[in-house]
C-alpha cells in the first residue's frame, strides 16, 4: 500500500473541491485491497448541507460504489484530522484505519475550530451549551421495540 500516494490524492481532492467553491479545503479517499472505492471533498457550501464534509461524502461514495453500508477492511486517507462527526461516521462505517495529514489545530488556525465540540462531547448533557432535554422516553422506547419484530430487519 502506498500511503503517500493516497495522501497526495486526498490533498488533490481537497484542492479540487476548494477551487470549485464547493466548500472548505478538505479531501478524503477510501481504499480497500489496493483499490480506491470512494472519493470525496467538502461540499458544505454547494450542497447547503453542514454534514457534507469530505469524509462523509467519501463514505457515501464508497458505500454506493460497493453496494454496502459496511466498509470493513477499508482505509480512509484525509488531508486533515476528522472532526467529531466525521470520526463517528468512520467508526459507524466500520472503516479499519485512518490516516490524516494536518491536525485539528492546523484546521483551527484557518478558521475550522472543532475544539468546542470535542469538549462538549465529553461533558454530561446537562452541562453542555446546547440545551438538551429528554421527553416521552417510554413512548419512544415502545416505538423502537417494534424493531425486534420487524420482519425486514437488518442489524447494523
Amino acid at each position: 500500500m502506498d500511503t503517500e500516494k493516497y495522501m497526495e490524492e486526498a490533498i488533490r481532492l481537497a484542492k479540487t473541491g476548494m477551487k470549485k467553491g464547493d466548500g472548505g479545503p478538505f479531501g478524503a479517499l477510501i481504499v480497500r485491497d489496493g483499490t480506491i472505492i470512494g472519493r470525496g471533498w467538502n461540499r458544505v457550501l454547494v450542497s447547503l448541507d453542514p454534514t457534507a464534509h469530505a469524509e462523509i461524502t467519501a463514505i457515501r461514495n464508497a458505500c454506493a460504489n460497493i453496494g454496502s453500508y459496511w466498509l470493513e477492511g477499508a482505509a480512509i486517507y484525509v488531508n486533515c484530522e476528522p472532526c467529531p462527526m466525521c470520526l463517528a461516521a468512520i467508526y459507524w462505517a466500520r472503516i479499519t484505519s485512518l490516516t490524516y495529514g494536518a491536525s485539528r489545530d492546523d484546521a483551527a488556525a484557518i478558521g475550522f475550530d472543532d475544539a468546542l465540540i470535542y469538549k462538549e462531547i465529553a461533558m454530561p448533557p446537562e452541562q453542555r451549551t446546547l440545551r438538551i432535554s429528554q421527553q416521552c422516553q417510554s413512548k419512544s422506547v415502545q416505538g423502537m421495540e417494534l424493531w425486534k419484530e420487524y420482519e425486514k430487519r437488518k442489524n447494523y
